[in-house]
């Protein structure tokens, strides 16, 4: 809208901050259920206490499956995202991490950091192979069985 001024106008602005969001791929903050749903607050209760109960699910089942077999971390990221479609703190929660991640990928492919990490790990294989090198040669192979006595 031309006003006769250079300036952005408030809504110039608001369009731009929501074009960014939608280039982004991230959508606004808040609930993601039917607009039927929404317009009944009783109904919108329960379907948020739904979706909680869900999420919780999901997150106990990941913090079991931390100890356990099993893609533990994933799980609870699902039950994470599961309560994002309702709640706004899990939808920052998720938003904070997924910003971490990434910035932990970006300096995991820095060339700088690849090659320190594959130092350390050759240096490590190497202090590990002494180890079970002087292992053997002290105390030999001892199978805990004895095949002789058969």
């Amino acid at each position: 809208m031309n006003t006769g001024s250079n300036e952005p106008s408030d809504v110039g602005v608001a369009s731009r901050e929501a074009e960014a969001d939608v280039v982004q791929g991230e959508r606004g903050l808040g609930s993601r259920a039917p607009e039927f749903i929404k317009a009944r607050r009783s109904l919108h209760l329960s379907w948020q206490a739904g979706v909680f109960v869900v999420g919780l699910a999901v997150v106990i089942a990941g913090i079991i499956m931390l100890p356990l077999p099993g893609p533990g971390w994933v799980v609870i990221f699902g039950g994470m995202a599961i309560w994002a479609t309702e709640f706004v703190w899990a939808q920052l929660v998720l938003r904070w991490t997924k910003r971490k991640v990434t910035e932990a990928a970006q300096r995991a492919l820095d060339p700088k950091v690849r090659r320190r990490n594959i130092t350390l790990t050759v240096i490590g294989l190497v202090i590990v192979a002494v180890l079970v090198g002087v292992y053997l040669w002290k105390f030999g192979v001892v199978m805990p069985w004895k095949i002789k006595d058969q």
